[in-house]
């Protein structure tokens, strides 16, 4: 009887040999630990972006184009209301990169992102939607007062920058408080999206980008105007261990390919 150390990129394994059917065994067991680290290090590099439930579509995209340039990478992605998303980071969710659909959202974050690190990568439009097929259509805002319209789905504006967009964009108009008891809202603007393809809801607001994903279920009623540019931030978490490489995600998203991408989905570079 006798123990071998073996070593595996700094991991030492003790074998005990038995003769040769333990040695066998034993074998096979290593063979199966080793599989395992090398999976664990193939992945050693792992990225985790907390983004936009607007940006879902697009991003994917975006981080499996990155893997394809950075073999060994992984990016894991955690899509939620911006709100929300803030919350978790706030709360020590294990974070790289924040990326949101609001200046508001961002600002909030301001002492959870690194310095200098903050930029504009994209920008979206509000919209109207109505459920395809749908006999009557708003011209104006106004109109969702008339009965037709007897629910209407909006992002919850204390968490959801669609919803907060939707709330300034009415309460100017003064139609907020009038229309606030046929309002369903929504915990992200896809969940929004929702609602109105498959008529639970008469109308909603959502992104442009959002709208164009369901063109066979929804129809853009309006282009809201909106009183601010609607432009999506990005900043790498302070508390990131992995500066470097949020960094290249980051350049990646603004560089050429990146933007021809988010293009894809409708998005318009800031």
């Amino acid at each position: 009887m006798f123990v071998r150390i073996l070593r595996y990129d700094s991991i030492d394994v003790s074998i005990l040999i038995m003769g040769d059917s333990m040695r066998s065994k034993f074998a096979r067991l290593i063979a199966a630990v080793l599989l395992l680290c090398s999976s664990h290090l193939a992945f050693a590099q792992e990225l985790i972006v907390s983004a936009a439930a607007s940006l879902s579509n697009a991003f994917k995209d975006v981080g499996e184009a990155f893997e394809k340039q950075n073999p060994g990478v992984k990016v894991t992605f955690n899509f939620a209301a911006s709100g929300v998303l803030l919350r978790q980071i706030e709360q020590g969710a294990p974070v790289d990169v924040f990326a949101s659909a609001d200046q508001a959202t961002m600002d909030r974050a301001k002492d959870l992102i690194a310095d200098s690190t903050r930029f504009d990568f994209a920008r979206n439009t509000l919209v109207l939607i109505v459920p395809a097929g749908a006999t009557q259509q708003p011209a104006k805002l106004e109109d969702l007062k008339e009965s037709a319209y007897r629910t209407i789905a909006v992002g919850t504006p204390s968490s959801v920058p669609a919803g907060n967009y939707t709330q300034q964009v009415m309460q100017k108009e003064q139609l907020w408080s009038v229309l606030e008891p046929k309002f369903v809202f929504g915990e992200n603007v896809r969940q929004v999206l929702q609602y109105v393809s498959r008529k639970e809801a008469d109308a909603g607001f959502v992104y442009g980008t959002d709208a164009a994903l369901s063109a066979n279920e929804v129809t853009v009623a309006l282009v809201v105007s909106t009183e601010s540019a609607i432009t999506y931030p990005m900043a790498q978490i302070k508390a990131s261990d992995k500066p470097e490489l949020a960094g290249k995600f980051m350049q990646f998203v603004v560089s050429e390919d990146g933007q021809k991408i988010l293009a894809r989905y409708g998005f318009v570079s800031p």
